[in-house]
């Protein structure tokens, strides 16, 4: 028996708003902000991630560990390079090390890595 329906995921940010907005619109999602605190949320299935502003954010810095990632979102897309284009659109950078074919590994505008992968 499960214990909660679905998981909801925070992700620490400089700026809530703005890293919302940013998935909210790559997937599509509903978003919501308020204060130093915003979510994004699926109407169909109820998923959400949410996005917790912390003074003095620190980016990871990917693929070192100096400082690590801790986690990262996959997103599943039908074509990369639409994807590509679409995310970069909205703030994202490709960074320099794609250690794959059937993905892509980007930094949303926060600078935590994100990869976009064909399913």
């Amino acid at each position: 028996m499960a214990i909660a329906r679905y998981p909801s995921f925070v992700i620490d940010c400089p700026d809530a708003g703005a890293l919302a907005t940013f998935y909210g619109t790559v997937l599509d999602w509903t978003i919501k902000t308020s204060g130093d605190w915003a979510e994004i949320r699926d109407t169909e299935t109820g998923n959400c991630i949410c996005f917790q502003q912390v003074e003095g954010f620190t980016p990871p810095q990917w693929p070192g560990q100096q400082v690590p990632q801790q986690m990262h979102l996959d997103v599943m897309v039908e074509d990369l390079d639409a994807g590509e284009e679409a995310v970069v659109a909205l703030g994202a950078k490709r960074h320099e090390h794609q250690p794959g074919e059937s993905f892509r590994v980007f930094l949303d505008p926060a600078g935590h890595p994100f990869c976009l992968c064909v399913d």
